[in-house]
C-alpha cells in the first residue's frame, strides 16, 4: 500500500497538549495525522476517508483576514495565546456566548460538559460586556446563545433584546427544545425580543437513538418545538451530531424529516463527534465520521436525490472543516442544487469576502421567511421551470451543511488559525470554538472554565 506525505503541519499532544510537529499523510485513499511527543509518544488519527472528493481536492487557499482589534499578543503561540491573537487568519462569522451551564439533559456526548459542575449564571451586566466587547473587535457577527441550556434562563428573551439593541440582526438560540415544547409562551416572547433562529439538537428520527446519546426518549418533544417555532416564525435547523454506529445510518431519515417541516426548518448541519468534553479518551479510527463520510452517506441514503456533487467548501472557515450544500425546494417536493462542486481550485480567495457572505447567508436563509409560504403557489404559474428555480431561490432554500470540529486527537493548528466560530470567554476575549473546548486525554481544558472540587473556578 502506498504510503505519501502530504505535507507538515502543527499540532498538540493529547496527553499534555504541547504544541509538537506532526504530518499529514495518505496510505491509500485515506489521509492521516501523525505526531509524535517526546514524552508521550506517536499519536495517528484518520483525517479523511475515501478519495471522493480528494482531500487535496477540497483544500482552498485563503488570503488571510488578521484581527482589526486583537485583544491578545502572540507570546507562546498558538492554541495558547487565543483572544484573538494578531496571528489568527480568519474575522468573527459567528460568536457564541455561553450563557449558563445549568442543562435539563445529561447528555453523554456534550462540548460543555454542561451541569456537571454548579456555576453560576452570567448576570445581564456581564453578557451586556460581551456584546460590547464583540463590537470593540470591530464585528457585527451572527449571535449564538448557548450555554449549557440556554432556555434555563427565564430571562432569555431579555438577552436577545439586548443583543438588538446592540445592532446585532442575527440572534439564533442552540437548544435541546424541552422548554420550546411545553411554553409556547416563552416562545412566544422570544420571537417577539426578536429571536430569528434556532439551532435544534435532532440526533435521530428514532427514540432509541435519542435515548441513546441524550437519555431521553423526545422525539414527540421535538416535533412539539418545531411546531412552537413554526406558530411564532422563528427558523430552525436541525443539528445532528454524528456517532458512528449509533446514528450515522438515520442520516437520510433526517433530512427527509426536515423536508417534512420545511419551510420552517430551513436545513441540516450535521457534526460528526469530537472527542472532548465528557469524552476524553483516545478515539479508534472507527469511532471517527468524516467529512467525505458524511457526504457519501448522504447521497447514499437520499438514494441519489442529494450527491456527493452538490456540496462544496466554504469560503469562511478552513476548507477541510466543513461542507455545505444549497438547494431549492421545486413545486413537486424535489430539490435543486444550487451549484456544482469544482475542484482544484487554486486561486486565493479573501477570507474576509467569505466571512461576510457567509454571515449574510446565514442571516438571510437561516430565518423565517415571511413570504416562504405565500410564493408557494409559484409553480402554477406561466414561467419557465428556470423562471421558477430563480425565484425560489429567494424564498425556499434548503440547506445541507456539516463542521468537523477538531479535539486533542486531531488537532491541526493552521485550521485553527482559519476558524471563523469564535466563543466569548467569560473574561471577553475571543476564542477559536475547538481552542475552547479543547481537553487533554485527562479531561482537562486549555481555555474552557473548569470548576475545581469545592465548586470554584480553576
Amino acid at each position: 500500500m502506498t504510503i505519501d506525505v502530504i505535507s507538515a503541519t502543527e499540532s498538540v499532544c493529547p496527553v499534555c497538549l504541547a504544541r509538537i510537529d506532526a504530518q499529514r499523510i495518505r496510505i491509500g485513499n485515506d489521509v492521516f495525522m501523525v505526531k509524535t511527543c517526546p514524552d508521550h509518544g506517536e499519536f495517528k488519527t484518520i483525517l479523511w476517508r475515501g478519495d471522493t472528493p480528494g482531500y487535496t481536492d477540497w483544500s482552498r487557499p485563503k488570503i488571510p483576514a488578521h484581527p482589526s482589534n486583537p485583544f491578545t499578543q502572540i507570546e507562546h503561540g498558538c492554541p495558547v495565546d487565543c483572544g484573538l491573537c494578531p496571528d489568527h487568519r480568519q474575522q468573527t462569522c459567528t460568536a457564541l456566548l455561553e450563557i449558563t451551564q445549568r442543562c435539563d439533559l445529561r447528555c453523554h456526548f456534550c462540548f460543555a460538559s454542561a451541569g456537571e459542575f454548579v456555576i453560576p449564571d452570567p448576570d445581564l451586566h456581564t453578557i451586556e460586556g460581551w456584546y460590547k466587547r464583540l463590537l470593540e473587535a470591530g464585528t457585527k457577527a451572527n449571535i449564538q446563545l448557548s450555554g449549557g441550556e440556554p432556555t434555563m434562563r427565564d430571562d432569555l428573551p431579555d438577552i436577545v433584546a439586548m443583543g438588538r439593541a446592540f445592532g446585532f440582526e442575527f440572534i439564533q438560540v442552540n437548544t435541546n427544545g424541552m422548554r420550546f415544547a411545553h411554553d409556547p409562551a416563552y416562545v412566544k416572547r422570544l420571537k417577539e425580543a426578536g429571536l430569528a433562529s434556532v439551532f435544534l439538537q435532532f440526533d435521530g428520527t428514532d427514540d432509541d437513538i435519542l435515548k441513546t446519546i441524550r437519555g431521553v426518549r423526545q422525539i414527540e418533544r421535538k416535533r412539539a418545538a418545531i411546531a412552537a417555532c413554526a406558530e411564532n416564525e422563528i427558523g430552525v435547523v436541525l443539528v445532528p451530531v454524528l456517532i458512528p454506529g449509533v446514528n450515522t445510518h438515520n442520516i437520510g431519515a433526517i433530512i427527509r424529516f426536515a423536508l417534512e417541516h420545511f419551510p420552517t426548518v430551513k436545513g441540516v448541519h450535521f457534526q460528526p463527534v469530537s472527542y472532548f468534553g465528557r469524552y476524553p479518551q483516545a478515539p479508534a479510527d472507527v469511532d471517527r465520521f468524516t467529512i467525505p463520510d458524511v457526504m457519501r452517506a448522504v447521497e447514499d441514503q437520499t438514494g441519489g436525490m442529494i450527491k456527493v456533487e452538490n456540496f462544496t467548501t466554504s469560503g469562511c472557515e478552513n476548507a477541510l472543516c466543513s461542507l455545505h450544500g444549497n438547494f431549492v425546494v421545486m413545486p413537486d417536493g424535489s430539490l435543486r442544487a444550487w451549484i456544482k462542486q469544482q475542484t482544484g481550485c487554486c486561486t486565493p480567495t479573501s477570507a474576509a469576502e467569505g466571512a461576510e457572505k457567509t454571515r449574510q447567508f446565514v442571516a438571510e436563509h437561516w430565518a423565517a421567511s415571511s413570504n416562504t409560504i405565500a410564493l408557494g403557489s409559484i409553480g402554477e404559474t406561466p414561467f419557465g421551470e428556470w423562471d421558477v428555480f430563480l425565484a425560489r431561490t429567494k424564498t425556499h432554500t434548503f440547506c445541507i451543511s456539516g463542521m468537523a470540529f477538531q479535539d486533542a486527537w486531531n488537532l491541526d493548528l493552521e485550521r485553527l488559525r482559519d476558524c471563523c466560530i469564535h466563543t466569548v470567554s467569560p473574561d471577553g476575549r475571543l476564542i477559536p470554538f475547538c481552542a475552547y473546548n479543547l481537553t487533554n486525554q485527562r479531561g482537562e481544558s486549555l481555555h474552557r472554565p473548569q470548576a475545581s472540587s469545592a465548586g470554584a473556578l480553576s
